[in-house]
């Protein structure tokens, strides 16, 4: 029987937490282990050779990205495990939930086809929920402007968004993001207590890492089913520039103590004009997943939006050609799990804003539904939703989300022919794509998040500005998109 059809004949039994406690022993020997990477490595090198099959309804070099990816995060994990980084707890937890319930969605499978068969499409996948703004640091240029403890979202909202999640969208997934989440009280309760208390979902949680104490550390391998993804803005220099003197080394403090906890955790990296050559150097990134025990990376390029924002920051046009290329060289050749939000559009199949199937929905601290963490814009509040006895299900249907889905299946999620397919290299509507993100806006006309986001609604240079950058970026990535996809230039 192949090892998928095991899995699914467990889970199916109603055995989920006795695969993730017989698995979680088994691969903790090396033998086993390896036995199973190299599955992983056989499945990826024939789906390689798959990608041509003309039934095929996704471009050769978009399956081939997706399984280079796919035996990145399986290296990666066998890296940490291999060297004791994480715990058969925490291994069990992952198991459970995010193998079992996050991806193969054996305890969610109702609610997703029921969602299916009420609404026509595909369910989102996850929520991401920044449920205070309070924050320990006071970083330059943050994208949230995160500040004091006077915003924050009740427990009874934040613990019900996931609930809904979970029965509405058979989710299994949750994002966790702030302000700093680990800064984050209600009630008494704070992120480890929604980890604690939903374990049938796998929690990630975006951190500055600097409240990760030894304490911290061994209640998060208790708890079992959370990973904090830790930012770093560069080297020790240019980090403590960004977010003050000594939280490098803060950092590498609470790195030591995941690992000893066992923990597995990953590095979330800013990139701008100023440091995408030294975030994707392999100094840097050596250091990270091979020293420090990172497992996994995400590249998020600044977007100019939050504290102080400015477009002089975003990497340019010919940075980002750079850094698509060389992204990819890692992932292939290093083996590291290290997707860019956007030049790695394809893994996504494009743009995955507003509730879109296998996309998500963002709530911020007071409530305000957005239909990404980087679009400051909101249709409807979650409080008064509740109050007029709403769900997840009515926000979806706001006509601001409504707008966007369209457009995405427009550029490419929906359509039929490969080859109709545009720039997924290039996919985010706000910022690769200002232009018709305007037209959706004004359209729907959805609140500001903030002042700044105000600010940079009503500025025409800052429209104008975006603009012209698109159509650089464009004029260096259409070309990429036109040769290594549409023309089948698969590597």
């Amino acid at each position: 029987m192949k090892l998928e059809n095991i899995i699914h004949t467990i889970a199916s039994a109603g055995q989920a937490e006795t695969f993730a406690n017989v698995t979680a022993s088994a691969i903790q020997h090396e033998p086993i282990r390896r036995t199973l990477v190299g599955y992983v490595d056989r499945r990826i090198n024939q789906r390689l050779e798959e990608a041509y099959d003309v039934n095929e309804r996704r471009l050769p070099r978009v399956i081939q990205d997706k399984a280079y990816i796919i035996r990145a995060i399986a290296h990666s994990i066998d890296r940490a495990l291999a060297r004791g980084y994480v715990s058969e707890a925490v291994v069990k937890g992952v198991l459970r939930g995010l193998v079992m319930n996050a991806f193969l969605r054996e305890e969610h499978k109702a609610a997703w086809e029921r969602f299916r068969q009420e609404h026509g499409y595909g369910a989102p996948s996850f929520v991401v929920i920044s449920p205070g703004k309070l924050c320990n640091l006071h970083c330059k240029g943050c994208y949230a402007s995160s500040g004091n403890d006077s915003e924050k979202m009740d427990w009874e909202v934040f613990d019900r968004i996931i609930t809904e999640a979970s029965d509405l969208w058979g989710s299994g997934f949750i994002v966790i993001s702030g302000g700093e989440p680990l800064a984050y009280r209600s009630q008494g309760k704070g992120i480890l207590d929604a980890a604690a208390k939903h374990q049938n979902m796998f929690f990630l949680m975006y951190t500055n890492g600097t409240l990760i104490d030894e304490k911290t550390a061994v209640r998060m391998a208790e708890v079992g089913n959370l990973t904090p993804a830790i930012s770093v803005e560069g080297w020790e220099e240019r980090t403590d520039a960004r977010r003050g003197k000594g939280v490098f080394q803060r950092v590498l403090k609470s790195m030591a103590n995941l690992r000893q906890a066992g923990v597995p955790f990953g590095i979330s990296l800013t990139a701008t004009c100023e440091n995408c050559e030294e975030i994707l150097s392999d100094e840097f990134l050596d250091f990270f997943f091979e020293e420090q025990g990172s497992i996994y990376g995400w590249i998020f390029q600044y977007m100019p939006i939050g504290r102080g924002f400015t477009l002089n920051l975003l990497p340019r046009p010919e940075q980002r050609l750079w850094m698509w290329k060389r992204a990819w060289q890692i992932i292939r050749e290093k083996r590291y799990f290290l997707p860019d939000f956007w030049n790695s559009g394809t893994l996504s199949d494009g743009c995955i804003s507003a509730g879109r199937q296998g996309g998500y929905l963002y709530f911020d601290w007071n409530g305000k539904v957005m239909p990404c963490v980087f679009v400051p814009y909101s249709p409807v509040n979650i409080n008064d939703a509740y109050r007029e006895g709403k769900t997840l299900n009515d926000i979806l249907e706001e006509p601001f989300f409504k707008a966007i889905r369209k457009w995405q299946d427009e550029y490419g999620y929906a359509v039929t022919k490969p080859e109709e397919c545009k720039n997924w290299a290039m996919p985010c509507i706000i910022r690769d794509h200002h232009a018709d993100f305007r037209r959706i806006l004004e359209a729907t006309e959805p609140d500001p998040e903030d002042e700044a986001a105000l600010q940079a609604m009503i500025d025409p240079s800052y429209r104008d500005g975006l603009i012209q950058y698109n159509e650089a970026v464009a004029r260096l990535m259409d070309p990429i998109w036109e040769h290594e996809y549409l023309g089948n230039g698969c590597v």
